[in-house]
């Protein structure tokens, strides 16, 4: 059976409505979430991260582990403080973000799980373009694809963190030219190219680099592009109470689940149909 190996950062986030009250507490992250999600499923799943031994950390790790992910590989540094974004919501509809966290100075000291030809690597957002982490996670990416595992996308700069995108352009690109498949929302694409839209950004920059796009929409339909190719479905779904992190992760977990249910190779990726990629995106 194909494993799954994720990488991302570990994240506690609180959200508040617009007079400063706490409303909801969970664990952060597309990534983490993906993996939770993949793991609940049956499938086998490693997270690849870091927090610390604090209580935040102690809640992270509990919550990947109650539904299935193997946490060997999460790295519980002791002097620092697990990551935490405090997510505000304005009265005009939008969202003010926060970030905390405390690392220590010698980061991303992980066991590395092992790769196997055609496992899937799940990678991406800022935890991917750090600078103190990248050089050692994209060595893990580097390995990953020696052993020519599928590897999936995805880009971004996390909203609240100063990302000054002309610095992390380099990392970015590399992320691409390594992804086989790619996942982005609207949000993502705008940070990395201003004022270009998901299908846009594609045709500009990235059809360069041979991947499999899937983009979602502002009405979160999903276009899928590739050279030649592009397919556009309709939203699975709206998010529901306007749990956004949830319906991209579980958008992303179906793209897994697609790639390992349908027997699909690190070969055979470029032979999908646009029918099959309709099944994995509409998947329930």
């Amino acid at each position: 059976m194909q494993k799954i190996i994720a990488i991302g950062e570990s994240v506690f986030d609180t959200v508040f409505d617009d007079d400063n009250h706490p409303i909801r507490s969970f664990v952060g992250g597309r990534i983490a979430n993906a993996a939770a999600l993949l793991a609940s499923a049956g499938l086998p799943v490693a997270m690849v991260s870091e927090c610390c031994t604090d209580h935040v950390g102690d809640t992270v790790v509990a919550f990947l582990e109650e539904n299935g992910v193997s946490t060997r590989s999460i790295d519980r540094y002791v002097d620092g403080a697990t990551a935490i974004s405090l997510i505000f919501n304005t009265k005009n509809n939008g969202t003010r973000r926060l970030n905390y966290s405390s690392y220590p100075r010698e980061r991303f000291d992980v066991v590395w799980p092992r790769f196997d030809e055609n496992d899937v690597l799940l990678f991406g957002s800022f935890y991917s373009i750090e600078s103190s982490v990248r050089p050692a996670l994209f060595e893990m990416v580097s390995h990953a694809l020696e052993r020519k595992a599928i590897v999936v996308y995805l880009p971004g700069c996390q909203h609240g963190i100063n990302c000054r995108i002309t610095k992390v352009m380099p990392a970015i690109l590399e992320n691409f030219e390594a992804a086989d498949v790619v996942i982005a929302n609207r949000a993502d694409i705008e940070a990395i190219y201003p004022g270009e839209d998901g299908v846009e950004a594609y045709k500009n920059h990235i059809e360069f680099y041979d991947v499999r796009f899937i983009y979602i929409d502002d009405d979160y339909s999903i276009h899928l592009l590739s050279r030649g190719v592009h397919e556009h479905f309709p939203a699975r779904s709206l998010p529901q109470d306007g749990d956004l992190l949830g319906w991209q992760s579980s958008l992303v977990a179906d793209v897994v689940r697609g790639i390992t249910s349908h027997g699909i190779t690190k070969k055979s990726l470029q032979a999908v149909t646009a029918g099959q990629w309709r099944e994995i995106i509409e998947a329930k």
